[in-house]
């Protein structure tokens, strides 16, 4: 039965360019075939995305996940990241040096940073117009008036005509009605550790929300490899479970054995 649903799914997510949207045919895939595979091939360029942090202190992921989706959309056109200022001083600034550790130039960024939601909206959908793009993000901050189901309906329609994908990421917000094809709920997840023990890759516990073309919402753990500027499988540890690695290096001349506090000293 849930072949049967999923092969459906997927006919309605290739008939969906055809509809009254307008959608561009055109797919950018997320490069992991068990997350391609029920979304049709991937997703689709000229529509409006939902990118939703599960819990405020998952801003940081839903705008890392956001913008790897921007890179994989792209391709080699610029970017566009319109930011509200109240995200900037709850979540903190986008970070160049972290955009290289994505696999992205930052001079293929062009940041606009605006006051409020309207000017988030203003600028996000002039930028939907511009076919040069590769894609546009937008990061917004809470529950916003003015993005009710007829702004988000511009949106759409603007990528539609231009073929640019909207990215919009919402933050300390809860799913409402809207014209997105496709809505994420994103949390950070603990990274498998390299060699030598250092930190992961970039990891995301992703759940698909909503789906235009009927398709049930489900759960993926992904890893993004900046190598590739492409996401991975990832392996999801258990609930609970921690990083196999000390807190503090404990010296080699004298171990510590349980509960042996040794000639600590406490500063401060």
């Amino acid at each position: 039965m849930n072949a049967q649903r999923d092969a459906l799914a997927a006919l309605k997510q290739r008939l969906l360019p055809h509809g009254q949207d307008g959608a561009r045919a055109a797919f950018f895939s997320t490069g992991v075939p068990e997350l391609d595979g029920p979304l049709g091939g991937g997703l689709p360029l000229g529509a409006l995305h939902e990118v939703y942090a599960r819990a405020p202190a998952d801003s940081a992921a839903a705008s890392g996940f956001a913008l790897a989706l921007a890179i994989r959309g792209a391709g080699k056109k610029p970017l566009l990241w319109v930011r509200q200022d109240f995200a900037d001083g709850e979540a903190g600034r986008l970070h160049a040096p972290g955009l290289v550790e994505l696999g992205r130039d930052p001079a293929s960024l062009v940041l606009v940073r605006a006051r409020d939601a309207s000017g988030v909206l203003r600028a996000g959908l002039e930028a939907l117009r511009c076919g040069a793009l590769g894609a546009v993000g937008l990061d917004l901050w809470g529950e916003p008036g003015l993005l009710d189901l007829t702004a988000s309906r511009r949106f759409a329609l603007a990528a539609a005509a231009s073929g640019v994908p909207a990215i919009m990421v919402r933050i300390a917000a809860k799913p409402q009605p809207s014209a997105a094809l496709t809505r994420w709920s994103v949390a950070a997840a603990p990274s498998r550790p390299l060699l030598a023990n250092a930190p992961g890759a970039p990891s995301f516990s992703i759940r698909l929300l909503r789906h235009r073309a009927g398709l049930e919402a489900r759960d993926w753990h992904v890893e993004w490899d900046r190598d590739r500027c492409s996401f991975r499988e990832g392996s999801p540890r258990p609930e609970g479970s921690t990083l196999s690695r000390p807190v503090v290096p404990l010296p080699a001349h004298r171990p510590f054995a349980a509960g042996q506090t040794g000639d600590l000293r406490r500063a401060g």
